[in-house]
């Protein structure tokens, strides 16, 4: 087992949390709504392989967000600055759902610093047909377990997400958590209409994975990101919905590996 690491780096006057682990060439790991969940299977076993870092991003759990991080496109510039102030002239980087989108908007404002692409149920473009579920209005319980495919086969989603009552700790972190993915994602929601004009100037290798039932973010999202970036294939995984590092993790490291 790959024993991780937790550190805290000083970066715009604040404090931003992360954890990091395993050997090789790096690969950042950019969560959801969600938060960072912490040093999950699918970190263990990509940390087997890379140098992973899972930063958790301002304004989740234990990071702070500066006063002047109000917007998707602050939040881009800022996460591009903190790979710098780690020390990665060049990375891979893996996202899921709005860590996927920010990983395309990182890989669009900076292409050189961006080794390869791995976008996993990313949210970021609008699909022509239907819309992004509207995961506030639904509420936390309800948009998580619409998120798996069978919630009630998936040890990950009895562990974080099944309405089990939460100690007062990791209640209000909920709470700060849906605070932050409402200020960076609430107007316009979950997309932004100029990303796929720039997706062209990302020449990077790119895995897109999707899970075919995913009733979060639709499966066509996946097919515009497709389009949009040439150098790039789309993988999508059969009875799986949102979460596929949760609910089909050797398929979706496999995926990752051969890429």
């Amino acid at each position: 087992m790959t024993e991780p690491q937790e550190h805290f780096i000083e970066l715009a006057g604040t404090r931003l949390h992360y954890f990091t682990g395993g050997q090789g060439t790096p690969l950042v790991v950019l969560h959801s709504v969600e938060g960072n969940l912490g040093w999950r299977s699918h970190l263990e076993q990509l940390a087997q392989h890379y140098t992973v870092y899972a930063p958790t991003l301002p304004g989740f759990g234990r990071s702070e967000r500066p006063l002047w991080l109000e917007s998707f496109a602050d939040l881009t510039r800022y996460t591009l600055w903190l790979v710098e102030a780690l020390g990665l002239h060049k990375t891979a980087l893996l996202g899921h759902g709005i860590g996927g989108w920010l990983a395309a908007e990182m890989a669009v404002v900076s292409p050189q610093l961006v080794e390869r692409l791995i976008l996993v149920d990313a949210a970021g473009v609008r699909p022509h047909q239907g819309e992004i579920t509207d995961i506030f209005l639904h509420g936390h319980d309800a948009s998580r377990r619409m998120a798996f495919f069978a919630p009630d086969k998936a040890p990950a989603y009895e562990e974080f997400f099944s309405g089990r009552k939460l100690p007062l700790e990791e209640r209000e972190i909920n709470v700060k958590n849906q605070e932050t993915a409402i200020r960076y994602c609430w107007k316009p929601y979950m997309h932004d209409p100029v990303l796929p004009f720039l997706l062209p100037r990302v020449q990077a290798p790119t895995l897109i994975v999707w899970g075919k039932e995913d009733q979060i973010v639709p499966l066509e999202c996946g097919s515009l990101y497709q389009q949009g970036l040439k150098n790039s294939r789309l993988a999508v995984i059969e009875q799986c919905g949102h979460y596929p590092q949760f609910e089909k993790t050797d398929e979706f490291i496999r995926l990752v590996r051969e890429q």
